[in-house]
């Protein structure tokens, strides 16, 4: 508990700072700032040291001392060196912001033992970590900021496994601007970057995995963060951390700040690239020219649509447990893109509001919570972009899923499928039968799926997919399975008492594809 109260509070230091007051820097601003760097940590650690603020000129230097945190650990089974103070220095402004910034570099060494006793030792160092920004004690956030590290590396070695890990430079920004629509809400913008990254895994019931990339971007927004009621959720929480259950005033000062700080974001995205990543083993070596990944939600907060996404262009693979006859099949690029749409958040946020937050409040509310989510218990699963290309195929895929939350059998699904160069695939698959004769039912199965192809345009081979919820299926508008009879199960619960061997599968057989 002590460990995570003071870690949260050494994180969120500045955010107790209410106002700069002026812009005179002396001793006692100095003692008034500790105090409330300090307000929230027990009382022997606000004594130790942990945190020393001296006047420096026109700023203030903020010290601290994390060594302190470990002065009762046992050194058996944690110790840690090269622990040494670090220094923040903090200008107040006369608009009321902070500017905060600092120059430091670390290098600690240590071991420790885990639950099963057994040793390991690490190693972490950063050679310069130099950040600046502007710190608003409105919002208790950052304004703007900027920081760069070098030369960071990171060791970990046990009885089983040793790795290692190591990073030229970091570079981050990041900038907050008040929402639109006020009340403490704002519109952070921020992005990051990593240039050639190793890190080196072994052990005794592994062979060395050695993984590089030349460089790894980061982008990122969020629209509508509520910070004043985040700054007010997470102080309530460091104060009654230790309580077993919330007092009913209590519970419903919670609530309050649950119900102001709903819809938690207007949206949010994210992106990452990697390029030149390569991962090398005694068992070949693989990589990708570039790989990316992207989430994103938003939209009103009764139909939110959460989005994610990966993506890999210039793919290899050098292996000896790939046959040089199958390497063509190997996917030199791949797209995936899904999408879940209606999201109620609002209802959401309206069962949470009537969620018991007592320790023994019963699973099933948060169950409820659950289904809030989806509009009367039916989900939908989008796919805008599945795509998969080598030197012998090239498929995209696209359509929907619907179905609901609380039964695996009652759903639809529309789906376009288009393959390009249907034909060299086919003589591929039969080239490769030769040496595989079971790879003729293959070649054939692709023949009987091409009978019902119709071509686009640009000569590319389509399916359009229908499966009816009552369980017809059609493609290209050709009906290749009838709906269920009435005699048949439609999605509806089974009687959990009926016995399975009455003439009936348990579970109907599915749909045949074609």
């Amino acid at each position: 508990m002590r460990l995570k109260l003071v870690t949260a509070t050494s994180l969120l230091a500045l955010c107790l700072v209410t106002t700069a007051q002026g812009v005179e820097i002396n001793q006692n601003g100095a003692d008034a700032l500790k105090g409330n760097l300090t307000k929230l940590l027990p009382e022997d650690l606000a004594k130790s040291g942990l945190i020393t603020v001296n006047p420096a000129g026109t700023r203030y230097e903020i010290i601290y001392d994390l060594a302190k945190l470990l002065s009762k650990a046992d050194p058996s089974k944690f110790t840690i060196n090269g622990l040494t103070p670090f220094s923040t220095f903090a200008t107040p402004l006369d608009s009321g912001l902070w500017n905060i910034e600092g120059d430091n570099k670390f290098d600690v060494s240590g071991h420790f033992k885990g639950p099963d006793e057994k040793p390991t030792d690490f190693s972490y160092s950063i050679a310069s970590l130099v950040y600046a920004g502007v710190f608003d004690p409105a919002i208790s956030y950052l304004r703007s900021s900027t920081a760069t590290a070098k030369d960071i590396k990171l060791t970990s070695k046990s009885e089983t496994e040793e790795v290692s890990a190591s990073i030229a430079s970091m570079d981050q920004k990041l900038s907050s601007t008040d929402s639109a629509g006020g009340n403490g809400r704002i519109d952070i913008v921020g992005s990051g970057s990593a240039s050639t990254f190793v890190e080196q895994v072994s052990g005794a019931q592994m062979p060395p995995v050695e993984i590089r990339a030349d460089s790894i971007d980061v982008e990122a927004k969020i629209n509508a963060l509520p910070a004043k009621q985040i700054r007010e959720m997470v102080f309530f929480i460091l104060d009654h951390a230790d309580e077993k259950e919330l007092s009913p005033e209590n519970s419903a000062k919670v609530k309050g700040i649950l119900k102001e700080s709903f819809p938690l974001l207007a949206s949010f995205s994210e992106t990452i690239g990697v390029n030149n990543l390569t991962v090398s083993t005694q068992m070949g070596n693989g990589g990708v020219k570039q790989f990316g990944y992207n989430v994103a939600m938003d939209g009103p907060s009764d139909a939110m649509r959460f989005g994610f996404g990966m993506n890999a262009h210039d793919i290899s693979l050098d292996s000896p447990l790939m046959p040089p006859s199958y390497s063509t099949f190997m996917p030199t690029g791949f797209d995936l893109q899904l999408a879940v749409p209606n999201l109620d958040f609002a209802s959401f946020g309206d069962a949470l509001m009537a969620m018991d937050f007592k320790e023994n409040a019963p699973e099933a509310s948060g169950e409820e919570m659950g289904k809030k989510l989806f509009r009367d218990g039916r989900v939908t699963v989008e796919f805008p972009k599945i795509s998969a290309k080598s030197n012998v195929y090239d498929i995209d895929v696209t359509g929907k899923i619907e179905g609901r939350v609380d039964t695996e059998k009652d759903y639809s699904m529309e789906a376009t499928i288009l393959a390009r160069d249907l034909d060299k695939t086919i003589a591929a698959v039969q080239e490769l039968a030769k040496t595989d004769p079971d790879l003729n039912q293959v070649s054939f199965g692709i023949m009987m799926v091409k009978g019902f192809a119709k071509t686009d345009a640009d000569g590319r081979s389509r399916w359009d997919i229908s499966i009816s919820r009552d369980g017809a299926i059609s493609v290209n508008g050709q009906v290749v399975k009838e709906a269920d009879g009435p005699d048949q199960d439609q999605g509806l619960v089974p009687d959990p008492e009926q016995e399975p061997d009455q003439g009936e599968d348990a579970v109907p057989a599915p749909p045949q594809q074609p």
